[in-house]
């Protein structure tokens, strides 16, 4: 007879739960919550007594530039980081893409609640502005949703993610970001990397129309390709800009003339605290050329980092921004830190109002960009209408102009 043989085999390392794999998993629900947010601001708006009516319209700004930054400091930053295999199996998850898309219907039913309150004769013009700033702080956080989607190679998720943009009418994002900023960023030939010495308001027109003109270039080239005019059903802009007329057009048709002053500065709002965000990823930073005159790839120091949780949580981890550079069409959960990556002093949501006041930004980040360049300027990214007084501030020598005086003199 013959004995069974007990051989005892290694245990096989076990699975780690969803929940192991991502602690964050059911926290990363805050940022679709966001327009759940925003509705119960409406509706606080729509019942609050007439004293407190002004409180919860100005609820968006609050929320964004006092609470999260308050609680972002409080909770401080993130230690996680990913290994490549669970890189790996976040990507494959499909829970977050969920969450991401989640957004947009709850984004819709605020915006047609805002315009609904905005529309009603008690209304005054002053409360449908302050309303279009608490929903700008909404809409403008969607273009981070659009961002997300705007990377993915689905047909539906570049739909979803014009969808995001529609409130805003900056739907030319979709191609100019994946197509252009992406191969420019750190650039000074890219609208959206700003300079160092140069103010928000100078950075804003500069990004705005220049992004514009670039994704008309891009849409234009890549329709070129196919035989086709700028003019033509197949063009994605006209497809995105149609999509935002017909949503403005329907509001106006639906709730009044009365509600075109909150669809103008939610618009506006939403566009520019974006841009403020654009505004801090890049500043001063640039990446160097080769030996043939190209760009280097980009690199993690190529873009501003932070690690603070509660802001990474409302905005899709967008501020491990050099993983993102590297891998464009990574999904947000997966995204890394990297220590070598330069750092923000404080997450977006604290950097949002210093980087509106000049002398305040200027003075919290020209010296980091001095550091992180170990003091040669010649490397930085820099506006050029104050190039000699920021080289002459920190005692550099413009190697440009000596480039340029040698030249000259050879000349001669």
């Amino acid at each position: 007879m013959n004995a069974l043989v007990n051989v005892e085999q290694p245990l096989a390392p076990l699975a780690k739960s969803k929940l192991e794999l991502d602690r964050k998993r059911y926290l990363w629900a805050i940022s679709p919550a966001l327009p759940v947010i925003g509705i119960g601001i409406l509706g606080g708006y729509q019942f609050a007594p007439r004293p407190l009516k002004k409180i919860f319209a100005l609820g968006g700004p609050i929320l964004l530039h006092i609470v999260i930054p308050a609680i972002d400091t409080i909770v401080g930053k993130d230690a996680n980081n990913p290994t490549s295999e669970e890189v790996k199996l976040l990507e494959q998850d499909p829970y977050y893409a969920r969450l991401v898309k989640t957004f947009i219907p709850l984004q819709y039913a605020a915006n047609i609640y805002a315009c609904y309150l905005t529309s009603r004769k008690d209304t005054s013009f002053l409360d449908k502005i302050l309303l279009g700033i608490s929903m700008g702080a909404i809409n403008g956080i969607a273009i981070n949703t659009a961002h997300e989607l705007s990377h993915k190679h689905d047909r539906l998720d570049h739909i979803l993610s014009h969808l995001a943009l529609v409130p805003t009418g900056y739907n030319h994002f979709r191609v100019e970001h994946p197509y252009g900023h992406h191969k420019r960023a750190a650039t000074p030939e890219d609208p959206a990397s700003s300079q160092m010495g140069e103010t928000f308001y100078e950075f804003w027109p500069r990004t705005v129309f220049g992004s514009l003109k670039s994704a008309i270039e891009i849409e234009t080239t890549r329709l070129k390709r196919k035989g086709k005019e700028f003019w033509s059903l197949d063009n994605e802009l006209l497809q995105g800009w149609g999509m935002s007329a017909a949503f403005h057009g329907s509001m106006v048709g639906i709730f009044g003339k009365g509600v075109i002053p909150y669809l103008a500065t939610q618009a506006f709002y939403g566009i520019s605290l974006f841009e403020v965000i654009n505004y801090i990823e890049h500043y001063g930073l640039k990446r160097q050329k080769d030996a043939n005159g190209k760009y280097q790839r980009t690199m993690p120091e190529h873009s501003w980092n932070n690690n603070n949780i509660v802001t990474n949580l409302f905005l899709y981890q967008l501020q491990r921004h050099s993983d993102h550079h590297a891998y464009p069409t990574r999904p947000f959960q997966a995204l890394r830190h990297f220590d070598e990556a330069p750092e923000l002093p404080s997450g977006y949501a604290s950097m949002l109002l210093p980087a509106l006041i000049p002398p305040l930004w200027f003075k919290m980040m020209d010296k980091r960009v001095v550091d992180h360049y170990k003091g040669d300027l010649n490397k930085a990214n820099i506006y050029p209408k104050r190039r000699a007084k920021i080289f002459k501030k920190f005692g550099v020598v413009d190697q440009s102009l000596e480039q340029a005086s040698l030249e000259t003199v050879t000349t001669e």
